[in-house]
């Protein structure tokens, strides 16, 4: 036995089980509340209105002996009960003593012995016994008045109506407990499916995600918000393996390329002056390595989520005018054109500071890849809100320049950490730009894509906007 109570406990445990447990209480509980509901709104109103008309007779008849006296009060018992078309009144006058005066009762029941008080009792008459609900009078001469209702018809139908509604609540039990033993099901299978997910990816593989079954929207909306995160977590796992395989080759290059330059200081310098501009040299290589691994870790700590805090509601217009007034003379000095379309205002949430960073990276990339007399594009334009965006309105932002532009495979891994296409490779940078725009991009909700701009290419960010209540 206590194995047994043992066994019950931890499957009372089971969320499945309580949930399918409190489902069917449930149920039968409102169930049960509407049947009675129905039981005393018919068997209990009809007890209501039988005591109804039993008092109001009662008051007729002691108005009557008042004022008729007996006689009257024998002659008003005659006449209903000639009136009495259903043969269910009943009536019974008896004088002091007990003896019987007028009425279709042929004998006071015994059970009855107080004045105004409710009895249900059989009664006999002439040719039958049945239930009654009686109540009894003295009248002002001393007699005693014993008036009621027969109450057989009322019985059967009482029985009738208990028996449906026993049956009904045994049948709305057995749905109660059919209801929560699927209910009970379903999140059981829910929960294993979960549970499989869950296991393979801790087994490493990162490919499974959950199933959205598009039929019951609460759980398709948690599945959802499980596969992104897993999707993040794939994508940030990816991108530690990509951070390890770029340190062992593209931040080992100028390691190397820093200690043949001692190497050779060390054995070929012949005058200070030699040795110093070797120093400098290494020390522009090691400066270079110490911004790379800065944007290493900016772009980590994006990536996480930990760079949230500075997030506040600003206008995107400004903050995308500071970055150009600041670009404008190196642009004029490469001998381009900027060209820009721009509304006056576009309130946004978000971090300004980062945003701006975001923004003169794509603009460090228009300038450096740009040819003489280009021309670079900025366009701010606002799309109405979308499925896909919840209701929100969404920012798109486009910058085009003319210059050599991307191949396909170049752009889908133009936001991989120290990616650089063919000709780019012997231009300054670390190949980490458009990583940290995208981290940046993705913090804030939104998206970004590379197309081909023939000439040139097009670097395009979308994010939603606060809504107007927020």
């Amino acid at each position: 036995m206590p194995l047994f109570f043992h066994h019950l406990k931890g499957r009372l445990r089971s969320v499945g089980l309580q949930f399918a447990l409190a489902y069917g209480a449930l149920f039968i509980g409102s169930a049960l509340l509407f049947l009675s509901f129905v039981w005393w709104g018919t068997v209990g109103l009809i007890e209501r209105q039988t005591e109804r008309s039993i008092t109001a007779d009662a008051k007729v008849m002691l108005q009557t002996a008042k004022i008729k006296g007996h006689s009257g009060v024998v002659g008003l018992l005659n006449e209903r009960l000639e009136q009495d078309v259903d043969d269910n009144a009943l009536y019974l006058l008896v004088s002091p003593e007990g003896q019987w005066i007028a009425g279709n009762l042929l004998e006071w029941p015994q059970i009855i012995r107080k004045d105004g008080v409710w009895y249900s009792v059989p009664v006999k008459r002439v040719d039958l016994e049945n239930m009654a609900k009686v109540k009894a009078f003295t009248m002002p001469d001393g007699d005693r008045l014993l008036i009621g209702r027969d109450m057989s018809g009322h019985t059967l139908l009482s029985h009738m109506l208990t028996e449906m509604l026993l049956w009904t609540f045994l049948m709305v039990s057995l749905l109660a407990i059919g209801g929560g033993w699927l209910t009970r099901r379903m999140l059981r299978r829910i929960i294993a499916s979960i549970s499989r997910t869950t296991q393979a990816i801790t087994q490493g593989d990162m490919s499974r995600r959950l199933p959205v079954q598009g039929r019951d929207k609460e759980i398709d909306e948690v599945a959802h918000t499980i596969n992104e995160m897993l999707d993040r977590t794939a994508r940030l796992m990816d991108g530690v393996k990509q951070v390890s395989n770029s340190i062992a080759h593209d931040l080992r290059t100028p390691i190397t390329r820093a200690r043949t330059q001692l190497e050779d200081a060390s054995a070929n310098a012949e005058t200070a002056e030699e040795l110093r501009t070797a120093i400098d040299q290494t020390v522009r290589n090691l400066d270079h390595l110490t911004d790379v691994c800065a944007a290493l870790l900016r772009i980590a700590q994006i990536e996480a989520g930990a760079r949230r805090s500075a997030f506040a509601p600003f206008d995107f217009i400004i903050a995308l005018r500071d970055v150009i007034e600041l670009y404008e003379v190196a642009i004029e000095d490469q001998g381009l054109k900027l060209v820009h379309t721009l509304p006056e205002s576009m309130p946004c949430f978000g971090d300004r500071a980062m945003y701006q960073q975001a923004i003169a990276n794509l603009f460090d990339n228009a300038i450096k890849f740009s040819p003489p007399h280009a021309t670079i594009t900025i366009t701010l334009t606002t799309l109405p809100p979308r499925p896909t965006t919840n209701g929100h309105a969404t920012m798109r932002l486009t910058i085009q320049d003319e210059g050599p532009g991307m191949s396909q495979e170049d752009m889908e891994r133009a936001t991989e950490r120290f990616f650089r296409a063919e000709h780019a490779r012997h231009t300054p940078g670390s190949g980490l730009g458009l990583s940290l725009v995208q981290a940046i991009v993705q913090l804030h909700g939104g998206t970004l894509s590379l197309k081909a701009g023939n000439p040139g290419l097009v670097v395009t960010i979308e994010n939603p906007l606060p809504l107007k209540s927020e």
